[in-house]
């Protein structure tokens, strides 16, 4: 009888044992995920972040001024142990809209700290439009920049679908509703309409390049017919300040502003844009990505972004 009420002691303190440590790994698990979850996020969950240091953002691809990046950038703004920001920029431009919400959130951050633009590939178009955000641009000798303009665009098919045997009728309110249209050919009076659309964001473009780089008369005329430059010739047009990549950007910081260049550059992201719920954690493309298909996804996603509306693009053939 003894040995048996030993045996069931000894059980139940394996019990409690395995009941314990069981808790222990399902909140550990519990806090990992969540900790994976939020570290997702633009404002993570990242140690480092809660210290000073200098903020590094990538404007990559097409600009749309999606949310996510908009609802980043505030984050940035409202950080306080965010000394600088590194803005790396690799885009041919996008919509207009679009990129006239990153410039303004941009200049928002840029009232109180300093922020520098890092030119890579290509910083075209609405690429510029994000550069000339900064307080200071630095870009690759090779880097492709400039086009500043405005572009507007629409397909013809109406010969297609007479050939085919298709009529297309309407009823409209006004005449320039929904004008252009891809099925029927523009009237004098709706190109002249479009043509002053275009003309009234291009203005809106043009004067903010002359105001933000202080260019001239001459210069401005130089730029203005949405010819693209390579870095060096920027350099020389004055559409950029430095040759050069981060090293010479933190360069400025610590010259210009007395940023530390001993102080960590940490890097901000969008919170996901796809999930399941609100964790974000598991969505397709970010265990892709943790798969080493980066390229592939960010290939897919170009493909599914809408750029309706008027364009800041370099190559609109890019759609």
């Amino acid at each position: 009888m003894s040995l048996d009420a030993d045996n069931l002691i000894v059980r139940r303190k394996m019990r409690r044992r395995v009941s314990f440590w069981r808790a222990i790994c399902i909140a550990l698990a519990v806090v990992t995920l969540v900790a994976l979850a939020y570290g997702s996020s633009g404002s993570g969950f990242n140690l480092g972040k809660r210290a000073d240091h200098v903020a590094r953002i990538r404007v990559e691809g097409m600009i749309t001024g999606d949310t996510k990046t908009l609802d980043m950038l505030r984050e940035i703004e409202k950080a306080k142990q965010v000394k600088a920001l590194l803005v790396h920029i690799d885009s041919p431009g996008g919509t207009t809209a679009g990129s006239e919400a990153i410039y303004e959130r941009l200049r928002a951050i840029a009232k109180d700290r300093p922020v520098v633009a890092v030119m890579n590939t290509v910083a075209a178009s609405g690429g510029y439009i994000t550069a000339i955000a900064a307080d200071h641009i630095v870009a690759r000798g090779n880097t492709i920049t400039g086009s500043v303009g405005v572009i507007f665009q629409w397909a013809q098919v109406e010969k297609l679908l007479s050939n085919i045997g298709i009529d297309m009728q309407e009823r409209k309110s006004g005449s320039q509703k929904a004008e252009p249209n891809m099925f029927s050919e523009p009237s004098v009076e709706t190109l002249a309409v479009t043509d002053a659309m275009i003309r009234d964001s291009f203005v809106w473009f043009t004067d903010l390049v002359k105001e933000r780089r202080k260019l001239s008369g001459p210069q401005m005329t130089l730029i203005s017919d949405g010819r693209v430059f390579t870095g060096r010739q920027a350099l020389t047009s004055k559409l950029v300040d430095k040759l050069g990549g981060e090293d010479e950007a933190i360069d400025w910081l610590s010259t210009e502003h007395k940023i530390s260049k001993d102080m960590k550059v940490i890097d901000w992201e969008p919170a996901p844009a796809d999930g399941a719920g609100s964790l974000g954690l598991f969505g397709l493309s970010t265990v892709a990505r943790w798969l080493g298909f980066s390229a592939a996804v960010d290939a897919l996603e170009a493909r599914t972004v809408k750029l309706d509306g008027l364009l800041v693009l370099w190559h609109p053939n890019l759609r």
